[in-house]
């Protein structure tokens, strides 16, 4: 949730388009829903190993959202800020991104 908090402290106006930005949405909704789905396991006194396998099919789901997140960063916000003229802000904070997502 920390990450998440700085993450939107360091909001950029955003004038182009996100064309991954619906697929996204997409995935987190559904990932939500897992999610609930692997509380109620665990509620409902389901067997642990049950209950990891689906936590890990929860982590490889955000982290395949992440990926495709980063694509779409990738494509329009850095292709944008490098049309703008700002490379280096750009890669300071993409370089931060990836210090926080990858450890």
């Amino acid at each position: 949730m920390e990450v998440i908090m700085s993450e939107m402290k360091n909001e950029h106006h955003h004038d182009h388009e996100h064309k991954y930005r619906k697929q996204i949405i997409n995935r987190l909704a559904r990932i939500e829903g897992h999610m609930r789905s692997v509380k109620e396991m665990a509620v409902n006194g389901r067997d642990c190993s049950d209950i990891r396998l689906q936590i890990a099919a929860v982590r490889k789901a955000l982290d395949n959202a992440a990926k495709l997140l980063l694509k779409d960063h990738l494509e329009s916000c850095v292709v944008d800020a490098v049309h703008r003229g700002d490379q280096d802000k750009v890669l300071a904070d993409l370089n931060k991104a990836l210090d926080n997502y990858i450890r």
